[in-house]
């Protein structure tokens, strides 16, 4: 690697965020990236860690490695803790001591849903289940261990690599008759791929090493699954019935917050982001992946 060329490492090599950040790495040549998955670096290994940053000029990190099995986490808190809080903490002291940037990416699940307006960064944090209690200490840890770090709190995210939400829908509407979605909880869905080329942007504008902060990023529009689901129906082609029901019709081992949507006043103000409609993401990664079967004019 060249030192004279600004590195930045992005951990969760593999994830569907570090894949869209990596997918357009070749169109910021004036930087080198480094991305190392669970194998490759073990974010809860404070020792690792440091062997890293010991060897490697790293200017800036984007962490995108997080313990997200949501209903798991409720039984295997500690696990997920040590990804979503103390790992965060390591980083963020590595990353004040070596002058490196940090962008943490965190979650919508740090609100607890019961507003009915898309929450602001200074609303109060109240998560209702674990995985939502993890990442807010990682949160707090971060601004604790480097209080010029950035976190960014998304919500809904889906991308190319792994699961998600659609490709469950696809293959539940390709393989049953009827396929049922919740209709009474609310967010924004966000595309990997917008919110790479967000994290880069905002990397590019010049009042990013001289700040830091917390801000929400994620597609534009406030929906539900159902809706979201049968956008996916119907864009895709599937023929299985879609039925609404509420949440209390399908208990899940971690309780759901009803309202996560994001106000993204703040980083459209601050770095003058221009942000997608969750639709027209939604049919460019149908399209991009092959699954788009209706034509939009």
């Amino acid at each position: 690697m060249d030192d004279d060329i600004p590195l930045i490492l992005v951990t969760g090599a593999g994830g569907q965020l570090a894949s869209s950040i990596e997918d357009i790495a070749d169109d910021y040549p004036g930087y080198q990236f480094l991305f190392l998955d669970q194998e490759t670096l073990d974010i809860t290994d404070k020792q690792e860690l440091q062997n890293l940053f010991d060897s490697k000029p790293i200017q800036y990190c984007i962490n995108t490695a997080a313990y997200t099995a949501v209903d798991r986490a409720e039984s295997e808190y500690d696990e997920a803790l040590a990804v979503n809080g103390t790992a965060v903490a390591y980083l963020a002291e590595l990353c004040r001591k070596y002058n490196t940037k940090l962008i943490h990416i965190s979650t919508d699940f740090v609100f607890d849903g019961l507003i009915d307006r898309p929450y602001t960064e200074t609303d109060t944090l109240n998560p209702v289940n674990a995985y939502g209690k993890t990442k807010l200490e990682g949160e707090a840890l971060a601004m604790a261990n480097d209080p010029s770090c950035y976190i960014i709190r998304t919500s809904w995210l889906y991308g190319k690599n792994g699961n998600n939400f659609i490709q469950t829908m696809i293959r539940l509407g390709q393989s049953r008759d009827e396929v049922r979605v919740v209709h009474d909880q609310f967010g924004n869905p966000t595309y990997a791929a917008d919110l790479a080329a967000a994290l880069l942007d905002l990397m590019m504008h010049p009042e990013f090493d001289y700040s830091g902060g917390i801000y929400h990023y994620s597609n534009e529009g406030v929906i539900s699954w159902y809706d979201f689901a049968s956008e996916i129906f119907e864009t895709a082609g599937l023929k299985a019935k879609l039925v609404a029901i509420s949440s209390a019709e399908y208990p899940m081992p971690a309780k759901r917050p009803v309202n996560t949507a994001l106000d993204k006043s703040k980083i459209k103000t601050k770095f003058g982001l221009s942000i997608p409609d969750w639709k027209d993401s939604l049919h460019h990664y149908l399209r991009e992946t092959g699954q788009k079967k209706r034509s939009i004019f």
